[in-house]
């Protein structure tokens, strides 16, 4: 983490001075002489960006406990593998709620009256989801 940190780093310094070098730029041009205001704050605002999301994950890597798996060189692949839970390879659901939200969008493009199919469809498929193991053969 604490190599991303620095090249988040890094990536704030060079966007500062492309900031910098872009509006002497603009303003020297003997078309114009003017700031091009689209291109200084998209620039502008991707510096505060960068350095947000370091700052961020600096202050996260100072109150952890210790070093990551992946910051030390003996660590190995699966030092850094957590448990994230569990999935249902066999599950069916995902593609019909996926179909039905596929729907819902359609219906914005389409005509709203397919929307209230899709989130109709969509309720069922969420519901059959979430209880998929309180009944059949898997039901615990």
């Amino acid at each position: 983490m604490k190599t991303n940190i620095n090249i988040l780093w890094v990536l704030t310094a060079f966007f500062g001075i492309v900031t910098v070098v872009y509006v002497t730029w603009s303003l020297l041009d003997p078309d114009h002489g003017r700031i091009e205001w689209a291109g200084t704050f998209m620039l502008a605002l991707s510096t505060l960006l960068v350095a947000f999301i370091a700052f961020y994950l600096d202050k996260v890597h100072g109150a952890q406990a210790g070093e990551l798996p992946e910051d030390r060189l003996d660590g190995n692949i699966d030092d850094g593998d957590p448990e994230m839970g569990f999935f249902s390879p066999w599950s069916w659901w995902p593609i019909f709620l996926a179909a039905a939200t596929a729907l819902v969008f359609l219906g914005l493009a389409v005509g709203i009256w397919v929307g209230f199919i899709g989130l109709g469809l969509g309720l069922v498929a969420l519901t059959g989801w979430v209880y998929e193991y309180y009944r059949g053969l898997f039901a615990r």
